[in-house]
């Protein structure tokens, strides 16, 4: 069956227009419009010798442009040519370039979507603590929207990312940051966790924290805070590009972007959590904006490419 159009770019057609500058391959195309003919016809049409004419379809079948068939003749067989298209549009502009975009996400880290918190456990706003300490269901109250610091023992904690990135983009690489250290009863210095993180629900590594830190008062920290408690954590990047995943580029596994299912106008889902057969079970503390060091939540950092409607000038 002929296909009605096909869209070539410059570099696309250039085997073709050699194809197509011959008058005679040009007149064989005019008169395969009408209707399909055999070698022999076109012979007659062209008042040429069947191998010449034979010789001419052969480039044009190189060239994509024509296509024949071997069927059955009253004498032998013979060679039905018919035309592959029935228009061609060559697209005289290049292609977009690829453009590399970046967006960046950061959420409060009360705004969890779904948690499994173990005692030691507990969380706070800048005014005060939520509900009561080593209480996991103060993690769904209400207030819990608010709170700028919260640890527990064990357990884990979700986080939704909308993603409204161009829907015609690639997910190059990503990277999360946030302010973390480990969860001991009161500090301790040297407390080392395992803390683990999933994305979409693919594992992609585990960091391990030196421990719960404190006997400074993080900057942050409101004046009504105990100075007994975990006080900063460090700041850490999580990142996944196509070569793997990592810590503050210290590389952590081989888990790749294409593998975590990142798409335009579709939830990320990123879990931080403690593994049960970790070897190291010291908890997690997470630090927001009213708390620790640094003034951020989590920040979710997206890398894409996209092509362009228009080209660069």
């Amino acid at each position: 069956m002929q296909e009605q159009l096909k869209e070539l770019s410059v570099k696309e057609s250039v085997e073709i227009f050699k194809a197509l500058g011959s008058t005679t391959r040009s007149r064989i195309i005019e008169l395969l419009s009408e209707h399909e003919m055999n070698i022999g016809e076109l012979s007659t049409k062209l008042s040429l010798s069947q191998p010449s004419v034979t010789k001419h379809v052969q480039i044009l079948e190189e060239a994509g442009l024509v296509i024949s068939d071997y069927i059955a003749a009253p004498q032998g067989t013979q060679k039905r040519c018919r035309l592959v298209f029935e228009r061609l549009l060559v697209d005289l502009a290049p292609k977009a370039p690829i453009d590399e975009g970046f967006a960046e996400i950061e959420l409060p880290i009360g705004t969890y979507t779904n948690t499994d918190p173990q005692p030691t456990c507990g969380l706070a706003t800048r005014e005060k603590f939520i509900g009561l300490l080593d209480a996991p269901v103060s993690f769904f109250l209400p207030e819990r929207s608010q709170a700028e610091i919260l640890w527990m023992a064990s357990g884990w904690i979700e986080y939704v990312f909308a993603n409204t990135l161009p829907v015609n983009c690639h997910v190059k690489s990503f990277e999360l940051v946030m302010e973390v250290s480990s969860e001991a009863p009161g500090y301790d210095n040297q407390y080392p966790s395992d803390i683990t993180m999933w994305v979409n629900g693919i594992e992609i590594g585990t960091y391990t924290s030196a421990g719960d830190f404190g006997g400074t008062r993080g900057q942050l920290n409101p004046a009504w805070y105990p100075d007994n408690m975990n006080q900063w954590g460090v700041l850490r990047t999580w990142s996944v590009d196509s070569e793997g995943a990592y810590i503050d580029g210290i590389k952590i596994s081989d888990v790749v972007t294409d593998e975590l299912n990142i798409n335009p106008w579709a939830p990320t889902i990123i879990r931080i959590g403690i593994k049960q057969d970790a070897k190291n079970q010291g908890g997690f503390t997470l630090f927001g904006r009213g708390f620790g060091n640094y003034r951020l939540g989590l920040i979710l950092r997206i890398r894409h490419e996209e092509m362009n409607s228009t080209p660069k000038d």
